[in-house]
């Protein structure tokens, strides 16, 4: 009779246990709250001990109410199952007479254990700061943890978050739960009103989603969250996945986002890698050509110079393959293969005076190598230093302006012009301005199309090329495209111009150009100013 009384207990609860009136357990049988604290383990503990604070209060008011006889309602408890984590319950509380003055108490579980969410905790991370985030955890070369990439989708967050109160205090919770089990507690971010992603240790088995699910139930709203998740394997190299992960969050930022986010990471990994050994190739062999564009001085329409621009073979772009090389940090040898190639085409017969400028990532500037690589290329013919100019793209940021500046002085001292590129087109270009001594500014070209019809930006050049001869900077504008805008930018002041006005990119430098201005002298390669 007592197996089959306890048959029928269990029938309905997951643990049995017995308290004496102070709330102590004397019998348990069952499971317990977690893998740690098993049923037998619960014998000399105090039941409010194990309980949060709130359902300890709530359970010791139930047993100062029970009497010999009587029943308790379901009562809502959530147990303690280690640092950080809770399990809801519910608990049943009846007195036998018999058996008084213990009580007999069966608890049913709800759910597996989560994570008790800390508002206090880092908050989520935008999309920009995540990818940052990740920027920094993969090309740490001391951090070897197996990595993945997680997305997490919480269906019904939104409509909680507009619900009141306890929606708000809800979503709070939600972020602080994913943002707690994300790499070292700060590595989540939110990509909208329901969906996150994050980096994480792969060997965590955190039950994310049923934490979530919790949580919504604890403030009485469904929630209904989903996850998945993507390796990245130490294999290859982390910094790959930088350039798929913000495929994948990009993806998710567009409208109606990634239905499968998780597979897109890996299908954009896959690619990357293929593509970054592509690009290695083409450094390695030089296999990319030069194009050079030429910049007139306004005032003559004399060609000044020519701006050396690679080209790929079946690529999306050179913009495209410049921002990858950037992203996987392969970027310095290409940069230095563009000066050789600049610098062979400088002193092949028949070059007379031309001088070419070459780009340069700011990456590249983030340390001695590319400037003491350079000068070594130049070291047997100096002479040809003074037919090169550097421009600075601001495409990646230059960290250490002090330090960059020593090295664009070290350019300078041995005759290379610098120039900062795309002025205006980032947040750090007068920052550049101001800390970097440089011959020239290159404005962006957003500033010069369509200037006929935009004052504002007539006045805005105005200042910057007053500005720059102050501090006897030259100006270079580029995107011209019709004489309108070049008489604009040359009443401003502006120096140079380049555009399709003057002519495209082409495979050999061309010094004669055909002009709607027959009276301006062509052809004529004068020197730096």
């Amino acid at each position: 009779m007592r197996t089959r009384l306890l048959g029928l207990a269990f029938a309905s609860a997951d643990l049995l246990i017995e308290l004496n009136a102070q709330g102590g357990v004397v019998f348990a049988l069952g499971s317990g709250p977690h893998a740690d604290l098993p049923s037998e383990r619960l014998i000399g503990l105090s039941l409010p001990g194990i309980l949060t604070d709130a359902s300890a209060e709530a359970l010791r008011a139930a047993l100062a109410d029970l009497s010999p006889g009587r029943r308790t309602t379901p009562l809502e408890i959530h147990l303690v199952c280690g640092e950080h984590r809770v399990r809801r319950a519910t608990a049943r509380l009846f007195q036998l007479p018999d058996l008084a003055p213990n009580i007999s108490c069966a608890i049913q579980y709800e759910g597996a254990p989560y994570r008790v969410s800390n508002v206090d905790s880092s908050p989520v991370l935008t999309p920009v700061a995540l990818l940052e985030r990740a920027r920094q955890v993969l090309t740490d070369p001391a951090d070897a943890r197996p990595l993945a990439v997680a997305f997490v989708d919480v269906e019904g967050l939104e409509a909680a978050a507009a619900s009141g109160e306890a929606g708000e205090r809800l979503v709070a919770r939600v972020e602080a739960a994913i943002q707690s089990a994300s790499l070292d507690g700060a590595s989540a971010g939110r990509l909208g009103a329901e969906r996150f992603a994050m980096l994480k240790d792969r060997v965590d088995q955190t039950d994310l989603v049923g934490e979530v699910r919790e949580l919504g139930r604890s403030e009485g709203i469904e929630l209904s969250p989903r996850a998945s998740e993507a390796a990245i394997e130490h294999g290859g190299e982390p910094l790959n996945a930088l350039r798929a992960l913000r495929f994948a969050v990009e993806g998710c930022l567009a409208d109606g986002g990634l239905e499968k986010p998780e597979m897109s990471f890996q299908a954009s990994l896959t690619r990357t890698l293929r593509e970054a050994d592509a690009f290695r190739a083409v450094v390695r062999t030089r296999d990319f050509e030069l194009h050079y564009q030429p910049i007139v001085t306004l005032s003559t329409g004399a060609v000044h110079h020519f701006e050396a621009l690679a080209r790929f073979k079946a690529t999306s772009g050179p913009a495209n393959t410049i921002r990858m090389a950037e992203e996987l940090a392969l970027i310095d040898g290409f940069d230095l293969a563009v000066a050789e190639k600049a610098l062979g085409r400088l002193r092949r017969p028949g070059a007379g005076l031309m001088k070419f400028a070459v780009n340069v990532s700011g990456a590249s500037l983030a340390d001695d190598r590319y400037v003491e690589a350079l000068l070594r290329m130049t070291a047997s013919r100096p002479e040809d230093r003074k037919r090169l100019m550097v421009e600075v793209t601001e495409s990646a940021a230059l960290a250490e302006l002090d330090a960059a500046n020593r090295r664009i002085s070290a350019l300078r001292a041995a005759g290379i012009k610098v120039c900062i590129d795309d002025f205006g087109a980032g947040a750090a270009s007068y920052d550049y301005l101001r800390a970097l001594s440089v011959d020239a500014v290159k404005i962006d070209g957003r500033f010069v199309q369509n200037l006929d019809d935009n004052p504002r930006s007539q006045t805005m050049i105005a200042h910057l090329v007053g500005m720059c001869a102050d501090l006897k900077v030259e100006t270079i504008a580029e995107m011209i495209e019709t004489q309108t805008v070049a008489d604009i930018l040359l009443n401003l002041g502006v120096d140079h111009g380049q555009g399709w006005l003057f002519g495209k990119a082409e495979a050999e430098p061309r010094t004669t150009l055909p002009s709607a201005e027959p009276t301006r002298r062509l052809g004529e390669v004068v020197g730096w100013a």
